[in-house]
Parts: structure tokens; C-alpha cells; sequence
């Protein structure tokens, strides 16, 4: 797959998991703060999937031959996680309000599978992303759902 060589598909996996990166590390960290047990075993097992994610799709760029894949989240999901972060420490967040946070996250995630789908992709990439994208917006309804059957508690 003489395709995947191509530096606009290695950026555009490298945007996704970067993504993924912030999402991992965003359930894990809203995770440890929510009062309600079935949320916060969701938020763990959301964080070890967006990982799974992550790997399935470093395991494509090293299958064809890129190695070099450091990707650390991005700034905009540091900035996200370490602001969700502090306004529960001092503030004493609501679920509602850590779930709010988190659906924010969950849009840029959406946004960013939806551009790489838009582009051009070798087939079986193409697929995969497909597979993690349908995952994605579950979950994002998901939380938007608990959210808002927050709102009023």
C-alpha cells in the first residue's frame, strides 16, 4: 500500500489520535471526580477504549513503515482537561457540569473523525476509522444523554 506512504494520511492519523490522546486522558481524569458509579465505570472504560483506539491506529502507521508517532494529545484538550480539572478540585463540580465538559470533548472528537473521513483514505483505513467513528458518536450521545438527565438534579 504504496498510498499510506502519503504524508497528508499519516497527518490526518496523526490528528486522530492525537484526539484520541485527549480523550483518553479526559474520561480517565472527569472519571475520578463524577459521584455517580455507573458514570465513572463508563468514563474508565471509555478511556481504555479511545487507548485501544489510539493503538489500532499506531499499529497502521507502523505496519507501513512510519515509526515515528509521539503524539501527546493536543494543547486545546491539555488546556480542556486541566480547566475540567481545576473547577472540580475548587469548585466542587456537578456531574452535570463534568458531563458538560466532557460532550465538549466529545464534539472535537466528532469533528475530527469527520474530517478524516472526508479525505481521501486507502480502503481498509478508511473502514476502520469508519468503525471508531460509529463508537464515537455513541458515546457522545451517550454523555449528552447523561448530561441533560443531569440538568435538573
Amino acid at each position: 500500500m504504496a498510498e499510506m506512504s502519503n504524508t497528508n494520511v499519516e497527518k490526518t492519523l496523526k490528528d486522530v489520535i492525537n484526539v484520541l490522546e485527549d480523550g483518553q486522558k479526559g474520561f480517565a481524569d472527569l472519571g475520578e471526580h463524577l459521584k455517580d458509579d455507573i458514570l465513572k465505570r463508563y468514563f474508565l472504560a471509555e478511556s481504555l477504549k479511545r487507548a485501544n483506539f489510539r493503538g489500532e491506529l499506531e499499529n497502521e502507521l507502523h505496519r507501513h513503515g512510519i515509526k515515528d508517532i509521539h503524539e501527546e494529545g493536543t494543547t486545546a484538550g491539555t488546556l480542556h482537561r486541566t480547566w475540567g480539572d481545576l473547577k472540580a478540585k475548587v469548585f466542587g463540580t456537578s456531574d452535570h457540569d463534568l458531563l458538560a465538559t466532557s460532550e465538549k470533548g466529545e464534539d472535537v472528537a466528532k469533528k475530527t473523525y469527520s474530517e478524516a473521513l472526508s479525505k481521501e483514505l486507502p480502503a481498509p483505513l478508511r473502514q476502520l476509522l469508519e468503525e471508531q467513528n460509529r463508537h464515537i458518536l455513541t458515546s457522545h450521545d451517550y454523555v449528552k444523554n447523561h448530561r441533560d438527565a443531569t440538568a435538573s438534579k
